[in-house]
């Protein structure tokens, strides 16, 4: 990876950069890679080397990586903080490093998972935190016995507002907001890993065969849709927002001259802003030169 400082952030975080402490050791995959899109895992594996990351773009990564420090001189006696387990399934071999594991009286196990997030991301739960966090159960009860009792996500609101919270339905009440996770049953579990590696699995094999890699999905691609509203003319505020033309077309004939139709264009927003391999996909060139795959 080419590490770069375009806007002249402090020596530090270079460094900080420059010495990551993440590994998954001797595994093939690990549980948050599991749970990223196939062809984009393969495509920084391919371009590894060539990959331009700044350091602006990675910021609140490590004050996440930050968090594990507190965990640290914060823990009781029955804390675990940070235990990376790796199990094999299917030929494949899973890591996770855990964050938190809490001994509970009854000998079972809480997880917990610390996130640096946005208050969005807790108003509306990410299914990626559930998908996680029962990799994490699996691995728990699969390497070391453990009975798995409860799941968390420990979110640490980077952009909370106390105005927001005292006005805003919904909103965190605190900057810090621990968010009980659906445990599911053992065998839902191992049946998700079992499908993820099979798709990884046709994806390496694509990239070692020269063929296509498999297609990023829409949900992958943080895809958002083009929309029509219809407002009034020199207006901001739509009085319809229409998922196709011919509904906009239909409400503008019911409103009348005043109103127009205006076209918000769709993105793929994870394309655009946050894929570091966006600059070598094919899937994503094809769509910005008008494509639909």
């Amino acid at each position: 990876m080419i590490i770069t400082n375009k806007y002249n952030l402090p020596q530090t975080f270079v460094n900080i950069m420059k010495r990551p402490t993440y590994s998954k050791g001797k595994a093939n995959i690990s549980a948050t890679e599991l749970l990223n899109s196939p062809r984009i895992v393969q495509l920084r594996k391919l371009h590894e080397d060539k990959i331009e990351t700044d350091v602006t773009e990675m910021v609140w990564s490590i004050f996440g990586t930050a968090i594990h420090g507190v965990l640290e001189h914060g823990k009781d006696d029955n804390h675990l903080i940070e235990e990376r387990l790796h199990a094999t399934i299917d030929g494949w071999s899973i890591s996770g490093a855990i964050d938190l594991q809490i001994k509970n009286e009854d000998g079972t196990v809480t997880i917990n998972d610390y996130k640096t997030t946005g208050a969005w991301s807790v108003m509306n739960e990410k299914i990626d935190w559930e998908y996680q966090l029962n990799i994490y159960a699996w691995l728990v009860e699969k390497v070391k016995g453990d009975k798995v009792s409860k799941l968390e996500i420990v979110a640490i609101i980077r952009d909370w507002s106390r105005r927001d919270a005292a006005v805003k339905a919904g909103y965190p009440d605190a900057p810090i907001k621990v968010i009980p996770i659906q445990l599911w049953p053992m065998e839902q579990r191992e049946e998700f890993i079992r499908g993820r590696i099979k798709e990884h699995s046709n994806a390496l094999f694509d990239l070692e065969t020269g063929d296509e890699l498999p297609l990023c999905t829409p949900d992958e691609m943080w895809e958002k849709p083009t929309t029509y509203a219809v407002k009034k003319i020199g207006g901001v505020k739509a009085r319809n927002v229409c998922a196709t033309d011919e509904e906009a077309q239909a409400k503008l004939a019911e409103y009348g001259k005043e109103y127009e139709i205006e076209v918000r264009q769709g993105e793929r927003t994870r394309c655009a802003n946050f894929c570091s391999v966006s600059g070598f996909c094919s899937q994503y060139k094809d769509y910005q030169q008008g494509s639909k795959s």
